[in-house]
């Protein structure tokens, strides 16, 4: 399974960005794709994660209500909408796949390279 995040950039506080994380590779829709991010120094941040069927969308607490997580099977393609952005939120945000929607980057079977979102006036 092969992943690309795209989508980042300079953005002003308040405004809104759509991260694309493109799937690939055998067998991809076995698998639930996540969005996380880094800001360097840090540990990496779980932010959400879906399966392609849809039947599970998993949020972390601080995100949910700001950040969306969507997908598009007709492209391979998993979204993620950020609203309200903060320089705090000023990061490599990370897209990877794994069997099991829940589980922690460490653990992640297929890691993508990430993209840079920085939030800034």
């Amino acid at each position: 399974v092969q992943l690309q995040a795209s989508g980042g950039g300079l953005v002003q506080p308040g405004g809104s960005l759509t991260l694309s994380c493109l799937v690939s590779g055998r067998a991809f829709s076995r698998y639930a794709v996540g969005w996380h991010r880094q800001v360097p120094g840090k540990e990496v941040e779980f932010i959400a994660s879906t399966t392609w069927s849809g039947d599970i969308t998993h949020y972390s607490k601080y995100f949910e209500g700001r950040f969306i997580i969507s997908r598009d099977v007709t492209k391979n393609i998993v979204n993620l909408q950020m609203n309200g952005l903060k320089p705090e939120d000023t990061a490599v945000y990370i897209c990877g796949a794994d069997k099991d929607p829940y589980s922690g980057w460490r653990t992640y079977e297929y890691r993508g390279q990430g993209t840079q979102v920085t939030v800034s006036s």
